[in-house]
């Protein structure tokens, strides 16, 4: 049985002033989601600045985003690392929490094989209960997820359940799909492809632009989902500028700026992310105000 089918939101975290996380704000972006239909909410996750977190402030954020959904909507954790032990601790921790799924992220920068990644994944998998989406985001961690080692792992592994695919390659997605005939559930990681995506046969979305319109994400997957083609296609082509702009600078300055516009977080990210750029501030407002988005 799928963790979901729709539009998971990749949320963002919010700070106060003082950098601290906003654990109230943080339960107001929940009572958001659960009110304009998004379908699963993904918490702590890289567009959640998880690899900014501390260890305390990523459990309590888990935590806290469990507690405010209170099985209203689906909470997937990001519980990412690029040390398998710490992917494990905290994937345990987030279990307990009582958390629906775990969303973890390949290895950074120390990287691995594809053999490498089928031990890090099971060992994993093999320390908790609860599903796994494996999130495949090479132009991010510098390795690909193979379709062969994804079929792996989905076959031999039971709580690994789903992938969400960010590698922006449609071939790849779909020798996936062909190679995996049903044995995965795949996420679109990219939001301008949802619709090529599920067209291969997805059931969704992980996405960064459900920050600021969820109901519009939601109605695009559940239009295809529904049969309803021509109109999930006009919802994905009304969003392409949008996105464009969502994805000018780094994820997730600019839908960090987006739902400040929108009064919906203060913007701010944390160091190595900056301040977005004015230039792309006006590109951002002119997309939204395009899309119909009021602020």
């Amino acid at each position: 049985m799928s963790i979901f089918r729709g539009s998971g939101v990749a949320l963002v975290t919010p700070f106060k002033d003082d950098m601290s996380v906003d654990y109230e704000q943080l339960r107001k972006l929940v009572d958001f989601h659960v009110e304009h239909k998004t379908d699963a909410i993904i918490v702590c996750g890289t567009t959640g600045e998880s690899s900014t977190l501390t260890v305390e402030e990523h459990m309590e954020a888990i935590a806290v985003v469990a507690e405010q959904a209170n099985g209203r909507i689906p909470v997937i954790a990001g519980t990412g690392s690029n040390d398998t032990q710490t992917a494990i601790e905290l994937s345990q921790e987030a279990e307990k929490c009582g958390v629906d799924g775990l969303l973890i992220v390949t290895p950074y920068y120390n990287k691995a094989t594809q053999n490498g990644l089928i031990q890090h994944y099971t060992k994993i998998a093999d320390s908790v209960d609860v599903p796994i989406i494996m999130y495949n985001v090479a132009s991010r961690t510098g390795v690909n997820i193979q379709p062969a080692t994804a079929v792996t792992l989905a076959k031999n592994v039971k709580n690994i359940v789903a992938i969400k695919e960010a590698s922006g390659n449609i071939s790849q997605v779909a020798e996936l799909a062909s190679l995996a005939n049903g044995c995965i559930d795949i996420y679109s990681g990219n939001d301008d492809q949802i619709v090529p995506l599920m067209a291969l046969g997805g059931i969704g979305v992980i996405s960064v632009t459900a920050n600021i319109i969820p109901d519009d994400t939601h109605d695009l997957c559940a239009k295809f989902l529904e049969g309803d083609v021509a109109g999930s296609r006009e919802l994905q082509l009304k969003a392409i500028e949008l996105v464009k702009a969502l994805f000018c600078e780094v994820n997730p300055i600019p839908v960090k700026k987006a739902t400040q516009l929108m009064g919906l977080t203060n913007g701010k990210v944390r160091l190595p992310l900056t301040e977005m750029e004015p230039a792309n501030v006006e590109r951002l407002e002119k997309a939204m105000r395009n899309y119909g988005i009021q602020f």
